[in-house]
């Protein structure tokens, strides 16, 4: 019973201490909400100078006629007013309460939380020694933003150039040989208030394929590598290099914007893009796949190799199309096969699709 005393008597103490210091701390509150209050304005106009800045930007590329840019100006101009008149009064409606309140149970309401809160004791920072304390966050999301993300994969035909003649004369199978491509991008629009070029950057997986014709087959000999001809008859024969770049490309065509009360966003669904670029990386493995049949048995080969294949990769790649779908073109600048006595450099041509 006296330790039961001496804890009630404890907790009055703290509890009658508590109620001054908690009287600061909502003075504090009000002069942040204050503050808050005089940078409405300014966070407003600055929102509504970047939508005038979008609209003039649609109205000299023809987007919009004259008479749709003044439309869209008004709706801006009174949806920022009806903002500022909103969000004014929300924090006069908080400041009214903590004077009112200035300690015990209120709520505490601001543009990124929600807050019911008991308060007891000493408050060190905002923080109750003892409290009932639910709250709910809601984080602001970014009004406009500068830089999306794609996931990138290609898939189409691949070859090789031999210097010195054309492609229909290729060593290689036209339909067989195939390229696979898959990454992470990032689009970054390079002008602060149009979206027409973008930087187009990122990492990605090559695989580039390339079958022999006319039962052929990669073989070394020393720092050359030749295609013989298969002792046996070949069912399929593969060569597959895979290689880790990295592209980068500028990227040109207009954009949608998608507007609601707290954000901007550019949409480039169902509008022509066109991109041209470079791609620079490393060679991370080469291997051929050969499978042919001896006495009746069906025979597997998995030979992974050098195969004397260039361990820097860079070339030029393009693409074009609407929305998420591309057509590409890429063409490695550096040789398939080191010292070789003549020259090959891959090339490859399919379809991106930016998810």
């Amino acid at each position: 019973m006296k330790t039961l005393n001496v804890f009630l008597v404890l907790m009055g103490m703290l509890l009658f201490t508590g109620a001054g210091y908690s009287q600061e701390v909502s003075k504090s509150r009000v002069e942040e909400l204050k503050n808050a209050r005089l940078k409405v304005t300014e966070e407003e106009k600055e929102a509504l100078k970047i939508e005038i800045s979008e609209i003039n930007h649609r109205l000299e590329t023809k987007e919009i006629t004259l008479e749709e840019s003044q439309i869209l100006k008004e709706e801006a101009a009174k949806k920022r007013a009806l903002n500022i008149e909103n969000r004014i009064a929300i924090i006069e409606n908080e400041i009214a309460l903590l004077e009112r309140n200035p300690d015990g149970i209120y709520p505490t309401v601001s543009s990124d939380t929600t807050q019911w809160r008991l308060k007891l004791g000493i408050d060190l920072d905002d923080k109750p020694l003892f409290s009932i304390n639910s709250s709910k966050k809601k984080e602001e999301p970014v009004y406009d933003r500068r830089t999306y993300t794609d996931f990138v994969m290609a898939v189409g035909l691949n070859n090789a150039l031999v210097d010195g003649q054309g492609l229909e004369d290729t060593p290689y199978k036209i339909g067989g040989s195939r390229f696979f491509e898959i990454g992470w991008a990032w689009r970054t629009r390079v002008f602060e208030n149009s979206n027409f070029m973008r930087l187009h950057y990122g990492v990605s997986f090559q695989f580039n394929g390339l079958k022999p014709n006319d039962n052929r087959y990669f073989v070394m000999d020393g720092d050359q590598t030749n295609l013989e001809v298969f002792p046996n008859e070949l069912d399929k024969a593969k060569l597959r290099m895979d290689n880790l770049v990295f592209p980068i490309h500028f990227e040109f065509g207009p954009s949608k914007v998608v507007q609601t009360a707290n954000t901007m966003r550019y949409s480039l669904d169902k509008q022509f893009r066109i991109g041209v670029g470079a791609y620079g990386g490393f060679n991370m493995g080469t291997r051929q796949k050969l499978k042919y049949e001896i006495d009746g048995d069906n025979v597997k080969d998995k030979l992974k190799r050098g195969y004397n294949t260039s361990n820097f990769i860079y070339g030029l790649s393009a693409y074009t199309g609407f929305g998420g779908t591309l057509l590409y073109i890429k063409y490695d600048l550096n040789p398939i096969f080191k010292n070789a006595v003549v020259e090959q450099h891959n090339i490859s041509l399919g379809l991106r699709f930016d998810l």
